[in-house]
């Protein structure tokens, strides 16, 4: 089973202010050895654990983020094979990224690799970089990304603390802290680091990666937020939450947030059989993508007014709204909220100036004809909706 990687769980600092028994070193080294011979046994064959190549390892990071590792790996093979190495990621158009990027989420990510990348040409000879504070210097590496391209990469004793690492040792150690708090910080990463081995050489059982990757896989396939396979753990023996009998109870759930609904409408503007698509800004949700005419619909306003509104505040002009024709609406769920679409298509014999506000650019683009371009994917799912749409007529 694969899950995605989470950011850090959000609460008070409580309980033990330090782990419980097993923190001696003999204990901690008999923790490492277990580990590291059952990650050996057999672990999922993913393919940018093939090779050490800190540009796979880097890659491979950044999507691992907040995504599912199956998702993940189909479009970890289309990226390394369009952009092979940092030197052509660096001279690749941002929209021949987004595009590659479409359906991932988290757009950031790309924008971020597309710089860090520039960056590497810039100031490295194209070269990744090995010293510490050059790595962690780099767009959209955190101490996570930075501990595992080190780690893994490098052969540095560097550590990781993602969910799954979290939950590993919350259970071990049985720990009540919330990991994101300045003392819940101090006191993961403490852990995570402690249990590493000082590498020497290339001795397989001072393997910093290995060891962190084994805790990865643990907390992703055996130590799972619910019905963790206690039976099948190599740390059974040591894991003070199966000794107390609830394992699941650790790292404690984060109090559940009410999901916002977000309604919209967007505007489908047709001209010659060409789709009106403008370029959102690079920060913020989407940022960069292409997408139709969309606006947030204000509390209680119709969708004929925000059409309306749509036109005089985005575009600078005044829409025949009553002939815009509506489509079936449909939602599209993020992490953080839902967003509810209303679209709508307007035929115009020709594209008026606009005054565009709160975009970057505009473009026309034939529906029937992707191009290599940042389209999210519910832009990409409504195009395609747009081309089914055989009772619109003149539309090719």
């Amino acid at each position: 089973m694969a899950g995605r990687r989470k950011s850090p769980i959000d609460t008070e600092p409580t309980a033990h202010d330090a782990p419980a028994p097993f923190t001696k070193k003999s204990s901690l080294s008999d923790i490492r050895v277990s580990l590291l011979d059952w990650f050996r046994q057999g672990h999922r064959d993913l393919p940018w654990r093939k090779e050490r190549d800190p540009y796979a390892i880097w890659i491979s990071e950044i999507m691992l983020q907040q995504t599912r590792t199956e998702t993940v790996k189909g479009y970890f093979a289309r990226f390394v094979a369009r952009f092979p190495t940092v030197s052509s990621l660096a001279a690749a158009p941002l929209d021949d990224v987004l595009s590659l990027w479409s359906g991932l989420g988290y757009y950031s990510r790309a924008r971020n690799l597309h710089k860090a990348a520039q960056q590497i040409r810039d100031l490295h000879h194209g070269e990744f970089p090995t010293e510490p504070a050059a790595i962690a210097a780099l767009p959209g590496i955190g101490p996570y990304t930075a501990g595992a391209i080190r780690s893994i990469a490098l052969g540095q004793a560097a550590p990781i603390l993602d969910g799954n690492v979290i939950r590993v040792l919350s259970r071990l150690f049985l720990l009540l802290q919330r990991p994101e708090t300045a003392a819940g910080k101090r006191l993961y990463w403490s852990l995570a680091e402690s249990l590493l081995p000082a590498p020497t050489g290339s001795a397989p059982r001072n393997d910093p990666g290995d060891l962190n990757q084994s805790l990865m896989e643990l907390g992703a396939t055996v130590c799972l937020p619910r019905r963790p396979i206690c039976l099948s753990c190599p740390l059974s023996t040591y894991c003070e939450a199966r000794r107390v009998g609830n394992p699941e109870d650790y790292p404690p759930a984060k109090a559940q947030r009410a999901v916002p609904t977000v309604k919209n409408v967007s505007l489908i503007l047709l001209c010659d059989g060409e789709v009106l698509l403008l370029r959102r800004p690079e920060l913020g949700l989407w940022g960069g993508l292409w997408e139709p005419p969309t606006l947030a619909l204000d509390e209680g306003e119709t969708e004929q007014a925000g059409l309306l509104r749509l036109g005089k505040d985005r575009l600078g002009i005044t829409l025949p709204v009553e002939k815009a024709r509506p489509l079936a609406p449909f939602t599209h769920v993020l992490t953080h909220r839902i967003m509810r679409f209303a679209p709508y298509v307007l035929s115009v014999p020709s594209l008026p100036m606009l005054r565009l506000d709160g975009y970057t650019a505009q473009r026309l683009l034939r529906p029937d004809s992707p191009q290599s371009i940042g389209l999210s994917a519910w832009v990409s799912s409504l195009l395609a909706r747009v081309v089914e749409d055989s009772s619109q007529p003149g539309l090719f």
